[in-house]
């Protein structure tokens, strides 16, 4: 009885797995929104969010979790951006440094600057995980959706993924 238990677990387990490998999310459309928040950490991330605000697809940008000692006009000079964009348009969120304090820092920049709608760009594979913080920080009073940006991400990057992804859900299932 206990080995069946056990096996059925593990299929589910498996099966979960697979799930998430082969329903990665994708790009999302062109739409536009109040805001782009762009996670760092990922090859493409901050490229696709700085093509997103130059062709105008909202007015307001945050890159979650960048260096304190980066300065914008390196971001600019590293990126190939406008300078002027950093002045106007886009903010450098320096308080986070894993993706639940990314998902609090993101609250409070739309909360103080009462946005409605919001872009959030990450890897597909970090995704899932991402917009389930974002989600339990803003609610429902927020319009948000994935922007994915495509990677070829190895076995084992998926693997680590998916095993935090189901970790941080059983945390706040069990109100950790």
């Amino acid at each position: 009885m206990i080995s069946r238990a056990l096996s059925f677990l593990i299929l589910v387990y498996l099966f979960g797995y697979a799930l998430f490998v082969v329903l990665l999310p994708r790009p999302a459309d062109d739409r536009r929104t109040d805001a782009i928040v762009v996670l760092t950490g990922g090859a493409g991330r901050i490229e696709r969010g700085l093509d997103l605000i130059e062709r105008g697809r909202a007015d307001r940008m945050l890159i979650s979790g960048v260096a304190r000692t980066v300065r914008p006009v390196e971001l600019a000079a590293q990126y190939d951006a406008e300078e002027r964009l950093f002045d106007c348009c886009i903010d450098l969120g320096r308080e986070s440094v894993d993706t639940r304090s990314n998902a609090v820092e993101t609250a409070r920049w739309l909360e103080r600057r009462k946005l409605n709608t919001v872009r959030l760009v990450t890897t597909d594979w970090h995704m899932p995980r991402a917009e389930f913080e974002l989600s339990r920080q803003v609610g429902s009073e927020i319009d948000m959706f994935g922007d994915a940006v495509e990677s070829n991400p190895s076995f084992r990057q998926l693997f680590t993924e998916y095993n935090k992804y189901l970790l941080r859900r059983a945390a706040v299932f069990v109100g950790i």
